[in-house]
């Protein structure tokens, strides 16, 4: 099994975005049943962050509201924090006042009722140097207030650097069918050089991958996704093409188009030279967390024929919009 700062995890965790960025943050009846199947289905690796909803209601809120009523589970989840944003603004600020604010603000939600196990800035301050953002986040990790340090969206030279300054815990970017960047600039590598587990975000490409999309118009008004180059107009459809090949091969198998995308990054995890990565899908209902951490393994044969259609298969359109484009790999 996988180790995340020195603690064992499954071989998926739980991506809790889903659950708190949303107009309307799931009510506890909903987002509860879903967060303890995570942990009975030992998807223990949870990812949420201060920005997953707002200031006064993101996902730290929800989790102390959680181990507030389990507070036995407490000790059987690891737990990873996206912070180092500006207050309410998606802009990053890597700058020891902010991530002192940040850190802070984490803890104090938390009111101490689960460890901060991980902590990560969302994106990579391009007006700060990493190794000073990363020295203002060892004091906690020296201090015994988190337990260690991870990276988000961040590209091969700032793994590099970071890790000369601090132990680096994991590196979390994105990884799916139609996300594999990391395997061609350098990322994954990096991370292998350096013993460092990959967290992989939306391995179901935002939900695209499971088939339950099939015009731009089943996306939910507000949702970011209508902002995604890859969720829009004819590149849509051009995309289905991938989605219409993944489904061929979940039929054949009895399993779902979404388990077939979550087990096809499984199956990286230290393939050909890879690191450990451990996928964390989303899910905001207790019936698609189950269906999301089912033990589906590969044959050889079924993922050669994935790999086929993957690398005969580009994707139309940018992983994000203008807004975040230039801070993604940096």
């Amino acid at each position: 099994m996988p180790t995340v700062c020195g603690k064992t995890v499954g071989p998926i965790g739980y991506g809790l975005m889903g659950l708190t960025w949303r107009s309307e943050p799931l009510p506890q009846e909903v987002a509860f049943p879903a967060m303890r199947a995570a942990l009975m289905s030992g998807a223990n690796l949870w990812n949420g962050g201060e920005l997953y909803g707002t200031p006064d209601r993101n996902s730290l809120h929800l989790l102390n509201e959680y181990f507030t009523k389990y507070p036995e589970d407490a000790e059987k989840v690891v737990l990873s924090i996206k912070g180092g944003l500006k207050p309410g603004i998606l802009m990053p600020d890597g700058s020891p006042e902010n991530i002192q604010r940040s850190i802070e603000e984490c803890l104090t939600v938390l009111e101490g009722k689960k460890f901060l196990d991980q902590f990560e800035c969302a994106r990579v301050d391009p007006n700060t140097p990493i190794e000073i953002t990363i020295a203002a986040i060892q004091k906690y990790v020296e201090a015994g207030k988190i337990g260690g340090i991870s990276l988000s969206e961040v590209g091969a030279n700032t793994i590099r650097r970071a890790a000369k300054v601090a132990k680096i815990s994991a590196v979390e970017v994105e990884l799916s069918l139609w996300a594999t960047d990391i395997f061609e600039n350098g990322i994954a590598k990096a991370c292998a050089e350096l013993d460092i587990p990959i967290i992989a975000y939306s391995p179901i490409g935002r939900g695209f991958l499971s088939g339950q999309l099939k015009s731009p118009e089943d996306i939910p008004e507000g949702d970011f996704r209508r902002y995604i180059p890859r969720f829009m107009g004819d590149a849509f459809y051009q995309n289905l093409k991938l989605v219409d090949e993944v489904n061929t091969v979940a039929s054949k198998k009895g399993v779902t188009p979404a388990q077939i995308a979550i087990a096809w990054v499984r199956a990286q995890s230290e393939r050909n030279g890879n690191p450990v990565i451990i996928p964390i899908p989303g899910a905001s209902s207790e019936s698609r967390v189950k269906e999301n951490s089912a033990d589906i393994t590969l044959t050889e044969e079924e993922f050669a024929e994935i790999e086929s259609i993957r690398k005969n298969f580009k994707p139309v359109g940018e992983r994000y919009g203008a807004h975040g484009a230039h801070l993604m790999n940096a």
